[in-house]
């Protein structure tokens, strides 16, 4: 299990392309009961990344994914976030989203994500 920091964030984004994140703090007792489901599931993808992210100790990262709720878990495939779930995941709900995250066509999601983009800014 990787700890995710800003020293460490560009070089585990870059080098692996599917990085699941845990972002947690010390005092949130939901965080607790995630923390074994997400290492549990972890051991299951040896092919994946799995990192935890201290939110107190790692500000700056937690602003950057706009975490207001703990835990919340990013799947990022390519270097782009896929789905980002704030609150407690069940040992199923995390293998389904790793499961789609690992399934998602990256082409046609960036494309569908420029299209939304698109059309946001055409709206007055």
């Amino acid at each position: 299990m990787l700890i995710l920091t800003q020293e460490n964030y560009d070089k585990t984004v870059q080098d692996n392309e599917i990085v699941v994140i845990d972002f947690w703090a010390q005092w949130c007792a939901p965080c607790k009961q995630y923390g074994p489901i997400f290492e549990k599931v972890s051991e299951k993808y040896p092919d994946i990344t799995f990192a935890k992210l201290h939110t107190e100790e790692e500000t700056k990262l937690s602003d950057y994914f706009f975490v207001q709720n703990l835990p919340t878990t990013v799947f990022m495939k390519e270097k782009t976030v896929v789905f980002k779930t704030p609150g407690l995941l069940s040992e199923e709900e995390l293998v389904d989203l790793i499961e789609q995250t690992k399934a998602t066509d990256m082409d046609k999601f960036r494309a569908e994500r420029a299209a939304k983009k698109a059309a946001r800014k055409r709206q007055p």
